[in-house]
């Protein structure tokens, strides 16, 4: 019973210790973020989480602070993810193993010298609103619907917003909410078709496959791209929006705000699907035009705009991959 009183003890001046070394002048702003994000803690949960967030507070502000020295080319702000600690945050992104298989095809540019400047598929109207996949491990699912959204649109001159869940469910060469591919999710849909978001709505969990007949989208083939930021500018422009996998797995990344993300670090393994709606440049910098599915509260009303051009930052054009309408 003295080890179990000595645990107590201990475990009580943990959290005597940690409350002396949170930040009073903070305490507004924590209960703001709480209930802006609908947070709720135990008791003892909440000086843990606590504490997190006000480590990331400090990145955030020692960040923008070398931003506005011109360290930085982009700027980050505290977001839902505001409590998780990278190791945490990384745990809601998937790991990407094996390759892009034979019966994909291999997308070949006609010219790839005559590039336009600028591609925003947004303005043409192919891209739906941004999503959110909340604690489900699915971006796979997003990659996988924007870059059919925007070929249906191509083929039907119609925006439909496209089922997830219905990847999720039914696919069952994939994970669901513990990760997956959006290639595979393309395969998925050439055998099966696919349903729209408003007959199979997003639960972001995973459910048992429900058989609705009326399939919204198809396609007949999986397409890839080389490795190379150059054959990703040429199928961005001729093809439409483009599914990416990048290395999300950096603090800069969960904290991403605005401006053109460069991280040094980041080449790592890579383990967040997300979709290039287009390209452009300012101020002599190129940069990718990339949806995210994590809502509007994070980045740029939803959107990374993600450094082009600069050695393949990210491994952005690694596993670049669209559905043949």
């Amino acid at each position: 019973s003295s080890m179990k009183l000595s645990l107590v003890v201990s475990c009580v001046l943990l959290v005597v210790t940690s409350i002396s070394t949170l930040d009073p002048v903070l305490n507004n702003e924590w209960l703001s973020w709480k209930s802006f994000h609908g947070k709720q803690y135990m008791e003892e949960e909440e000086i843990y989480k606590r504490m997190i967030w006000e480590e990331n507070m400090r990145f955030i502000q020692k960040h923008n602070q070398e931003h506005s020295m011109g360290k930085h080319t982009f700027t980050v702000d505290i977001n839902q993810f505001g409590d998780l600690t990278t190791e945490e945050y990384n745990q809601l992104l998937t790991a990407f193993h094996g390759q892009i298989p034979d019966d994909c095809k291999e997308f070949r540019p006609q010219n790839p010298t005559v590039l336009p400047q600028t591609v925003d598929w947004r303005i043409e109207g192919l891209v739906t609103p941004v999503k959110n996949q909340g604690t489900c491990r699915s971006c796979w699912a997003f990659s996988a619907t924007g870059a059919l959204e925007g070929q249906m649109f191509k083929k039907k001159g119609k925006l439909v917003s496209l089922s997830e869940q219905n990847l999720i469910d039914c696919d069952k060469t994939q994970k669901g909410c513990r990760g997956g591919y959006p290639f595979r999710a393309f395969q998925y849909v050439k055998k099966h078709g696919l349903n729209s978001e408003k007959n199979y709505r997003y639960m972001a969990k995973d459910q048992d496959c429900k058989g609705i007949e009326k399939k919204v989208a198809t396609c007949k083939d999986c397409g890839f791209i080389q490795k190379s930021e150059r054959h990703l500018a040429a199928a961005v422009a001729s093809i439409g929006p483009i599914s990416i996998c990048v290395d999300g797995s950096h603090k800069s990344f969960q904290f991403y705000k605005k401006g053109i993300y460069y991280e040094k670090n980041c080449l790592k393994p890579i383990n967040h699907a997300m979709l290039v709606v287009g390209y452009a440049s300012r101020a002599n910098k190129n940069y990718w035009i990339v949806k995210n599915s994590y809502g509007t509260t994070w980045g740029d009303e939803g959107y990374i705009y993600m450094a082009k051009d600069k050695r393949n930052n990210c491994a952005i054009a690694n596993n670049a991959t669209y559905p043949v309408v």
